[in-house]
């Protein structure tokens, strides 16, 4: 179960107006549109009717001219958060569960850029997306997605690529969108669907439990796929053990490469470490 009490403790973390991203499109998330915001855009020589509030003085001393100052309109931005519900996501022991772990992920975002007075939308993944707030982006709104999420149950399978590249055609206006996921899928499948993201600001928040990055099983062992209730029995020894590390590894290698290829940032998350460490890798500053 999601505490609600963590909220209160991401004031730690900076203005989400300031984030450093290593977003490609780092510096176009400021509208065209030409309005008394705080962002300075250019001067224009006054016209009769302009309001002489907007007249440059220190300019006018040196030009003798009268100029108007013009800013950039600042516009809210949107945090479209995307949480993986299928079935692998539930694997994990306590607080390593994956689900609640990117789930929190997710909130810890809605919640500091609701607090700036920016909006959230946040949407569980299956095979398509289903949003389960309610549009107030406020601290009530981050408590009762917390209900939502607590009710919850990963499960069935997933579609990442189809999930991503159905809700991509929702976006209209400029947003960043966090994508909390073990991404489990074909790697080409998560380049796709990523993809038809990459329009806007991405995050990546790639969630694995300890048990997967170093699984204890030894010896014979009967394996489950929690999205399809399919079993396997194997002998799980070391060369095996190496092999399946290396396979992970070689995913979450091609994962991240092609997240950054579009220009999105990747924070590979273990579920086992405190989550405010975890987050801090996550909200790049």
């Amino acid at each position: 179960m999601i505490d609600p009490a963590f909220l209160d403790e991401l004031g730690r973390y900076g203005s989400a107006q300031k984030r450093r991203t290593t977003a490609q499109r780092t510096g176009e998330q400021e509208s065209p549109d030409v309005g008394e915001g705080l962002t300075f855009a250019d001067h224009r020589r006054y016209v009769r009717g302009d309001d002489i509030r907007l007249v440059d003085w220190k300019l006018y001393a040196r030009t003798e001219e009268y100029y108007i100052r013009q800013y950039e309109e600042e516009r809210n931005l949107t945090v479209h958060v995307l949480l993986d519900a299928s079935g692998s996501m539930g694997y994990g022991d306590g607080d390593a569960v994956k689900f609640e772990f990117a789930a929190k992920v997710g909130l810890g975002f809605a919640y500091l850029f609701a607090d700036e007075g920016n909006d959230f939308r946040f949407n569980l993944l299956r095979a398509e997306h289903e949003r389960v707030d309610g549009g107030r982006s406020n601290r009530g709104e981050c408590l009762r997605v917390i209900d939502v999420l607590n009710g919850t149950t990963p499960a069935g399978g997933g579609d990442l690529r189809e999930a991503l590249e159905g809700y991509a055609s929702t976006i209209s206006s400029r947003s960043l969108v966090v994508v909390a996921s073990d991404f489990l899928d074909p790697a080409e499948d998560v380049d796709r669907g990523l993809s038809a993201l990459s329009e806007n600001e991405l995050v990546c928040a790639h969630v694995l439990a300890p048990g997967e990055l170093e699984p204890e099983a030894r010896g014979d062992t009967v394996f489950e796929d929690p999205e399809s209730d399919a079993e396997r029995r194997t002998y799980f020894g070391e060369r095996l053990a190496r092999r399946y590390r290396d396979r992970l590894d070689d995913h979450v290698e091609t994962v991240r490469g092609r997240a950054e290829g579009l220009g999105a940032v990747h924070a590979p998350l273990d579920t086992g470490r405190d989550f405010f460490d975890a987050f801090g890798d996550v909200w790049v500053e």
